[in-house]
């Protein structure tokens, strides 16, 4: 590779460690004002980047990516998380497309067991009553969940993050159930105590708890289509950390609005950062602005990944997480 520095593009301001490093190390150009990039920023972007590190909110789709000038030989996403990313079509122009796996696994983990809490304890709700100045004292039937301890949790999509989630699970009594492309190994599985189950529709009509740990494909769009939520129990609850599209949003608000789940908690939105309206004004559903990794080690160790691959590629080796359509 030539000595010259590659010229990084940055689309959102990141941790200051990162882009100091970042500075360093590349001509990194920043976004200071981390205003998201619109088309126009993105187009103009690819022509002049060696290497572009954008977020999640960038949608770099075909069309960017055949526009893009023939010096951008890299896209190091800043994220787990490629569904945003045209990965057929970066391959095509012999574009390098990386992501961040592994170092938000536990942060992501550590949230789905808290919602998992909220909805099932209603700790949310009860924390507005406190702040709203109703708490009034204890009285023996006001504001009762429900108990974890022996409560069937199913996983869908037993990947890092599904089996970091499983851990915790078992710590808090919970029998672990999951469905995924094909079992994990008996190792994990003993570990885990966990069951495997083939047919997703027949594990959603059995648990108590449903966790969505999957990754965001077009196999995986509206997994939770109305039928299947219909499948649900109608004292389960729905958690997903995952991605919103995994979940038919219109039929959810409905399914919430004639109680036919116990309750949901969502960090993920079909259409985010929009909502929809029909999931809003619920005590039952816990909404959160996707939080998932957002804790300061997980984004350090994010940006740390990214410099990782793009340095990787500097000097002329396959980076250590290169994404290929065949992972997807």
């Amino acid at each position: 590779m030539s000595s010259r520095k590659l010229k990084v593009v940055l689309t959102r301001r990141l941790p200051d460690a990162v882009e100091t490093r970042m500075r360093e190390l590349f001509d990194a150009e920043l976004n200071l004002k981390d205003i998201p990039f619109d088309r126009a920023a993105l187009e103009a972007a690819v022509q002049r980047a060696d290497v572009l590190v954008p977020t999640i909110t960038d949608e770099i789709d075909a069309g960017l990516i055949a526009g893009a000038g023939d010096q951008l030989k890299m896209i190091a996403n800043f994220g787990a998380g490629v569904d945003h990313i045209d990965i057929d079509a970066a391959v095509g122009r012999q574009i390098i497309v990386t992501n961040t796996p592994g170092v938000l696994t536990e942060d992501t983990a550590d949230l789905g067991m808290a919602l998992i809490l909220a909805v099932s304890r209603r700790i949310v709700e009860g924390a507005q009553v406190v702040a709203d100045g109703q708490f009034e004292g204890w009285t023996p039937t006001w504001m009762c969940g429900r108990k974890l301890w022996g409560k069937r949790l199913g996983i869908v999509g037993m990947g890092r993050i599904g089996q970091a989630l499983a851990r915790r699970a078992r710590a808090f009594g919970l029998q672990v159930h999951y469905h995924n492309r094909k079992p994990v190994s008996p190792r994990i599985e003993e570990e885990l105590g966990a069951t495997y189950w083939d047919d997703l529709d027949q594990m959603l009509a059995r648990m108590d708890i449903v966790s969505l740990n999957c990754p965001a494909t077009r196999e995986t769009h509206h997994l939770l289509s109305a039928e299947r939520l219909a499948r649900m129990p109608s004292h389960a609850i729905l958690i997903n950390t995952a991605r919103g599209e995994l979940i038919d949003e219109a039929a959810l608000s409905d399914v919430v609005a004639r109680r036919m789940l116990s309750g949901v908690g969502l960090d993920v939105f079909e259409n985010e950062p929009a909502i929809h309206p029909g999931l809003l004004g619920h005590p039952n559903v816990v909404l959160l602005p996707h939080l998932g990794s957002a804790t300061l080690e997980a984004r350090q160790d994010m940006g740390d990944r990214v410099i990782l691959n793009v340095m990787t590629h500097q000097n002329g080796h396959r980076p250590p997480d290169r994404v290929i359509p065949a992972m997807l």
